[in-house]
């Protein structure tokens, strides 16, 4: 690094990576993609759309157009990973600043926490129902006061939190290999169950000739699109969270070919193969229970025999690896970035794993509505203007030229005179403002009813609204001054 590098800026974990790091081929991202969507979250998306009211087509539809459209952030801010080799903590220097980039960070880092809180409960009620089928008893317990969970649960939860603290260590070398080993087994699990379903519901026909809740004479007729606008923006946000950090793991590609092309085989083709797998499976299980089944993890508790035990211990293993892949790595990454000298990366995962134990994830899951609706499209509206602002940094302001030495220098370009670029500040509060209002209205309905229809019908575009507004307010902003960048050679 150059002369200003400090410590306030600079650790190795935060360092931009060398020739030798750079040895991730166009198939590791494909099965990074795939060890992360082949996961019970996934599934969930499409088969929540299911109990929602839509047909099994609405619904696979829905998750595969929302994975298209995130691809295109997906790629262009990836694209500065693999350029200069700076995770995104880093990277959000050149828009807020030095000091200011510890705002999108922190915001990042702590929806990371409530998705790794979320997958660490959903991988312990898979070990507690695995536990319960073998004792044939069951043990959740009792509901606690507060937690709202019995005594079993919270410590199945426990227990899988400590467990994947112990692959913390390891680094992101045991990242890569986890997913390129846990990928293929993961996706032979979900055909099975797809055959297992199918088989019981008396094949396909049943299936995709049940009519959604919306059509002519249904429980929800009429309500289709007041649905489904909602529904694709937290179709969106679901990987709007990688859309951020993906440059933490396009550092280490190998060429700009490799991750672009590995992401677009690896994310939208198996997003909407698992979304068919799940709107199939969760269809097939109102013919078989006469109830939709979202939670794959209450459906292998149906099952008996060797299923059981194969279903719920690839749910386990799968819940694992994505979890350190898509939560722990980027919150660890934002955490040490927050101060450098003292925050490793490995202290970064831990204060993450904390944070996550004391959200309480399991009442985000409480219903498929509020999984939907007021978590995933609720933090869309939150990261939607910071993707906004970096894409129009590094494109359109700095037309993808950076100063990394800058980077790490505290009274370099990128300081902005006190550590903040204001110009940012302001965009990204132009960005989620319009959509608070709808929010808090969805969060707390009996709170906020005063709020007006009006803000409701922005809410259901809220990824998309932040993100326009935040990079066009950016951009208009910025062209007050001249980037320093501009002059660097390509």
């Amino acid at each position: 690094m150059g002369a200003g590098a400090d410590n306030s800026l600079w650790n190795p974990d935060l360092a931009p990576t060398g020739a030798a790091q750079r040895n991730w081929a166009w198939y590791h991202f494909a099965a990074l993609w795939v060890g992360m969507i082949i996961a019970v979250p996934s599934w969930m998306l499409a088969s929540g759309l299911i109990e929602q009211g839509m047909s099994a087509m609405q619904a696979a539809g829905t998750v595969l157009l929302g994975n298209l459209i995130i691809l295109a952030p997906l790629l262009l801010i990836g694209h500065a990973g693999a350029r200069y080799g700076v995770p995104f903590a880093v990277l959000a220097r050149a828009s807020f600043g030095t000091r200011g980039a510890r705002l999108p960070a922190l915001a990042r880092a702590l929806v990371a926490c409530g998705w790794y809180g979320i997958q660490t409960w959903i991988g312990g009620e898979a070990l507690l129902t695995l536990l319960g089928i073998f004792l044939g008893a069951d043990l959740r317990g009792t509901p606690l006061p507060v937690l709202d969970i019995g005594v079993g649960q919270l410590i199945a939860f426990l227990i899988f939190w400590l467990v994947q603290i112990a692959f913390l260590t390891k680094g992101i070398i045991m990242i890569r290999r986890l997913e390129s080993w846990t990928a293929p087994l993961k996706l032979i699990a979900c055909i099975a169950l797809l055959w297992w379903a199918v088989d019981k519901a008396g094949g396909l026909g049943p299936i995709f000739t049940a009519p959604s809740a919306f059509a002519p004479g249904g429980p929800k007729a009429g309500q289709f699109w007041a649905v489904f606008w909602p529904s694709l923006t937290a179709m969106v946000g679901f990987w709007g969270t990688l859309a951020l950090n993906i440059p933490d793991f396009t550092r280490f590609a190998r060429s700009q070919r490799d991750q672009m092309i590995g992401q677009a085989i690896g994310l939208p083709p198996t997003m909407g193969l698992i979304a068919l797998m799940s709107v199939i499976t969760t269809s097939a299980t109102v013919v078989i229970y006469g109830r939709a089944i979202w939670d794959p993890v209450e459906l292998s508790g149906t099952l008996s025999g060797p299923f059981v035990l194969i279903g719920l211990i690839v749910i386990a293993v799968d819940t694992v690896s994505c979890n350190i892949a898509a939560n722990l790595v980027c919150s660890a990454y934002d955490f040490a970035s927050l101060s450098p000298s003292r925050i490793s990366y490995r202290t970064g995962g831990l204060i993450t794993a904390g944070i996550a134990a004391c959200m309480m994830p399991w009442k985000l899951l409480a219903t498929s509505g509020g999984f939907i609706f007021t978590w995933l499209t609720g933090y869309s509206a939150l990261l939607g203007p910071i993707a906004g602002i970096l894409i129009a940094d590094y494109w359109l302001v700095r037309r993808t030229r950076i100063d990394v030495d800058a980077l790490y220098d505290a009274d370099g370009s990128y300081a902005y005179g006190i550590g903040w670029n204001g110009a940012a500040i302001i965009a990204f509060v132009i960005g989620v403002l319009p959509n608070l209002p709808g929010f808090l209205r969805t969060a707390a309905p009996g709170a906020f009813a005063f709020v007006p229809d009006v803000w409701m019908g922005l809410y259901a575009y809220a990824w998309f609204i932040g993100l326009a507004l935040a990079l066009s307010s950016y951009t208009l902003l910025m062209r007050r001054t001249r980037p320093l960048a501009a002059a660097l050679p390509a």
